[in-house]
């Protein structure tokens, strides 16, 4: 009896597990078809743009324009904008990541709207870019000639600068002296100076008044010692 029941158990259990497969495989059935009915409507608008895609110049590369696979189809136009199908998977969003978030440029199930969106959106991206590229001439050419007023500009301040301390060369000593002369130290020295001066002179006249002292005291010895050797 137990037996009898297990094996019905087993048998329930494996045929809900091959219900459960089935089920899973026939909405993986459905998803595909899905996205395969997403993708062929995509294909659809890049077949509409094709001319539009043809005129965009060959040398500007921000463009994409590139359908992308996955659980939900995309008609890329840039690193930023595409195309991809609503829910209803009839409607036509055409969207924009910002930084500020994502921005709907354009929502409707008519796929020559859709295209004219699109076509605008590239006008305006090239319009863009040559007016950055126009732009950026324009500052660099700025720039340049900026830089190049400004280094004439530095070149006769130098000029001038070095004629100024040329001038201004031989004056300078003079200064420092004056300055140097006029310093407290630069008195204490000169005082130090004309004192030492002041004493030397006078041991100078003092050794002078000693020597003549001791010549005329000597002729004066030898006068005398000559008067006593005549009296003899």
């Amino acid at each position: 009896m137990s037996d009898q029941s297990r094996s019905a158990r087993q048998r329930r259990l494996s045929e809900i597990i091959r219900e459960v497969k089935v089920a899973a495989a026939e909405r993986d059935d459905v998803v595909v078809d899905m996205r395969d009915a997403d993708r062929a409507r995509l294909e659809l608008l890049a077949q509409e743009l094709e001319p539009v895609i043809a005129d965009v110049p060959a040398q500007d590369d921000q463009f994409d324009f590139a359908l992308s696979s996955g659980l939900q189809p995309r008609f890329w136009i840039d690193a930023v904008a595409h195309v991809h199908m609503a829910r209803d998977r009839r409607t036509y969003r055409f969207v924009r990541d910002t930084r500020l978030g994502r921005t709907l440029m354009s929502e409707t199930a008519d796929m020559a709207q859709t295209a004219d969106a699109v076509s605008r959106y590239i006008a305006e991206r090239i319009i863009q870019r040559q007016r950055l590229l126009e732009g950026d001439f324009e500052a660099m050419r700025t720039s340049y000639e900026t830089e190049e007023r400004s280094s004439g500009r530095r070149s006769s301040e130098q000029r001038d600068r070095a004629r100024h301390e040329r001038a201004d060369a031989p004056t300078a000593p003079s200064a420092a002296v004056t300055n140097a002369l006029n310093s407290p130290n630069s008195q204490a020295m000169a005082a130090t100076e004309r004192a030492q001066g002041i004493n030397s002179r006078s041991l100078l006249v003092s050794f002078i008044w000693f020597l003549s002292g001791c010549i005329l005291g000597g002729l004066l010895l030898m006068a005398s010692f000559a008067d006593r050797f005549l009296q003899q």
